[in-house]
């Protein structure tokens, strides 16, 4: 999830970071503390970012965490492993080799929690629905038509090719809903769902899926409680109770050291360092930090200098970026995260070389430039402050004769710049819509964030053909050479600059088991042993 679809939802936030949640009173709120809970119930903490957990509406972090729980989908992922997706609801699945038709084959006997049998009839209304109601997760849907040929069998067509179909479909906005349940109470799968759908109150009160969990109590400020489905059909739910509380970071890191919760979601690397009693997992996240330096003469006859890029690229000091995001950060190879298809190996991004780098911007002919740098300056991503970023970036540039005069500004203001392609230079981050390489051709020339940077179509033939071959092609592991590829000539020549992949850690009890991290849904609560 990318800034421009949390930020849609009307709140600025702290990405897995204690500076406020989003929340409908804007304030983030602890709930009272109790005695260590029984061993049948799990409290996890975490600063909200939750908005509302109806599917079709929600793209939200924490949204993403209880919704998982809550609602199936046709396919999943694992544990930490969002390369290859599994069945939940589907069984198996075909696809055409135009990558535009797949054919899912549901699960026979499968049971919501009140009851009903889960049809074809079902899945068809839930995507549908979240297509159709065009709230923030609407796009996992763009292009894409949802039919029923049969009972058991559900058929998704794309207008072009899309292989990232079965990725997508992990996504818990696509959670299956009871379609009676949800029509009864307002809800519309129609093409005028955006205004006749008012089913999202009930959602939040009563949740209609069939996943190990149902919905119990929700607050966007204090906790959402869940109960453990007793009808699911898969294994059954370790936890009688859920309890997810709304809860910053630092507070976070006492009540697990306390036990008065068994998880924190929240801390970063530096609050997590020192730690015992407990276990930590400590890992890349798929947030990628970049830098990019604008394509367009009009904006810079500088910054659009192929050479200057090249002198930018190679005057980072990578090592020392990895150094301040702490423990579990890694450099970003590419633009495509560490563990998902199509990533390069740890390694082989851009090196850090000052005698190269002084040379390319002599070559350059700009002299020594001064330059406006522009970041969020009031958000964090895993903890990590654009600010401290920016600063280190600053004194790297300095010593090869760069002078980069620091702009934060508050997330409002820097997005319109961002998004309108006006920047000089940027430092923002990009996360996963969905974690498929293919989310990436938004870096190339023409696309979504490559005019960010002012990349316009036509800039890179070459790469662009690439782009065009990778989006057709639907073999993974001919997927994965065209990505690499696609990669190593951005990373020779581009206007970006992958800099990190800061850390997600989650802390835990030492009692539980099968604690992992998941770059969708952060933590799989069904999981946890």
């Amino acid at each position: 999830m990318h800034l421009h679809r949390w930020l849609a939802t009307g709140c600025v936030v702290a990405v897995t970071a204690g500076l406020g949640a989003c929340s409908s009173s804007g304030g983030t709120t602890s709930v009272g503390k109790t005695s260590t809970p029984p061993a049948s119930n799990l409290v996890v903490e975490t600063s909200f970012v939750l908005k509302t957990l109806d599917p079709a509406r929600m793209f939200e972090p924490t949204g993403l965490m209880i919704d998982h729980v809550l609602y199936d989908t046709l396919l999943t992922y694992r544990g930490s492993d969002v390369t290859t997706p599994v069945p939940d609801l589907a069984t198996s699945y075909t696809a055409s080799s135009d990558a535009k038709t797949y054919t899912f084959t549901l699960r026979p006997g499968i049971k919501f929690a009140n009851g009903d049998p889960v049809t074809a009839a079902d899945v068809v209304f839930s995507l549908m629905r979240t297509k159709n109601v065009n709230g923030n997760p609407s796009f996992l849907m763009a292009g894409i038509t949802a039919t029923s040929p049969s009972p058991d069998a559900v058929v998704l067509t794309s207008a072009t090719p899309n292989t990232a179909i079965p990725a997508i479909l992990t996504n818990p906005a696509l959670g299956i809903v009871d379609a009676k349940k949800v029509q009864a109470a307002g809800g519309s799968d129609a093409a005028g769902a955006v205004t006749a759908d008012k089913a999202e109150t009930a959602l939040n009160t009563t949740s209609e899926g069939s996943g190990p969990y149902t919905l119990t109590s929700y607050s966007t400020t204090t906790q959402v409680v869940l109960t453990a489905n007793p009808t699911y059909w898969g294994p059954k739910p370790k936890y009688g109770k859920i309890v997810i509380r709304n809860v910053e970071a630092s507070v976070q890191k006492l009540d697990v050291l306390k036990g008065e919760s068994q998880i924190a979601v929240d801390l970063s690397p530096t609050q997590a360092q020192g730690m015992t009693g407990v276990q930590i997992v400590n890992g890349a996240s798929p947030n990628l930090f970049f830098l990019l330096t604008n394509d367009n003469p009009k904006i810079s006859k500088i910054t659009s200098n192929p050479q200057f890029q090249t002198a930018v690229r190679d005057g980072i000091d990578y090592a020392g970026l990895v150094q301040l995001a702490g423990k579990g950060a890694v450099q970003a190879a590419g633009i495509i995260p560490s563990m998902f298809l199509g990533s390069l190996p740890a390694g082989s991004g851009a090196t850090f070389d000052p005698t190269k780098a002084k040379a390319a911007l002599a070559a350059s002919g700009a002299g020594h430039p001064t330059l406006k740098l522009v970041y969020p300056s009031d958000i964090q991503v895993n903890g990590i402050s654009f600010g401290d970023l920016a600063a280190r970036v600053q004194q790297d540039l300095q010593a090869i004769g760069i002078t980069v005069q620091l702009q934060g500004q508050s997330i409002q203001v820097a997005l319109s710049s961002y998004r309108g392609g006006q920047e000089e230079m940027g430092l923002w981050y990009w996360g996963p819509d969905f974690p498929d390489p293919s989310d990436y051709l938004n870096f190339l020339p023409g696309a979504l964030v490559g005019l960010r940077a002012g990349w316009v179509k036509g800039a890179d033939p070459a790469l662009e053909k690439m782009g065009t071959t990778a989006a057709d092609t639907t073999q993974n592991a001919a997927r994965a050479v065209i990505y690499q590829q696609i990669q190593r000539s951005m990373n020779s020549s581009s206007p970006f600059m992958p800099l990190v992949q800061p850390a997600q850690i989650l802390v835990g009890a030492q009692s539980l088991k099968n604690l992992q991290s998941n770059a969708l849904w952060l933590v799989d609560l069904s999981e946890l042993g």
